[in-house]
Formats: structure tokens, sequence, C-alpha cells
């Protein structure tokens, strides 16, 4: 179950934010010298921040995969459109490779 108090967190920090902050808390967590108490709530904390980070690096691998998927489907719509031919590219002559070699 997600805390009120996390949700937040979460919508109100950018990836920056949220990896500088982890960075400090887990620079934090390894001089030592904290309770236990606080340590624990470090240590909460981190994994929140971490949480946080995972979620944009999700949604920018998505925008990522979108955006090549988008490019990958334009690209093989303009090829099947433009020549007529199916995959093979034609050298200068217009014949495509291989084919003179059948010939002769």
């Amino acid at each position: 179950m997600v805390k009120t108090g996390e949700k937040s967190t979460e919508t109100a920090l950018g990836y920056e934010q949220a990896r500088d902050e982890l960075v400090e808390v887990v620079r934090r967590l390894e001089t030592g010298g904290t309770t236990l108490e606080e340590s624990l709530a470090l240590w909460e904390r981190g994994e929140e921040l971490a949480r946080v980070c995972r979620r944009w690096l999700d949604g920018a691998r998505a925008r990522l995969d979108a955006a090549l998927a988008e490019r990958s489907d334009a690209a093989d719509g303009s090829e099947a459109a433009g020549s007529g031919r199916s995959d093979r590219s034609a050298d200068a002559s217009g014949a495509a490779p291989g084919e003179d070699e059948a010939a002769g």
C-alpha cells in the first residue's frame, strides 16, 4: 500500500532531484554516525527515492521505445509505398543484388 506522503513525493520530485537526494542519503548511511532510528529513516527514504527514480527511468524508456517504434513504422511505410519493391535494394543499374549473376 502506498502512503499519501509517498505518493505526493513521487509526483513532486523530478528525476534529478530524487537522484541527488538519494546520493546524499547513501552518503550519510555510508558515513555512519547515525542512530539506528535515523539509519532506518534514511534507508526508508532511500527506498522511496529509488522508486521515484525507477518510475522516471521506466517512463523515459517507454517514451524512447514508442518513438523508435513510430520511426520504424514510418520508415517501413515509406519504403513499401515509395518503391513498390520488396526489401531488396537496387544498384545503379536498377537490378537488385544478385540479379546480374543469375543472368550471366
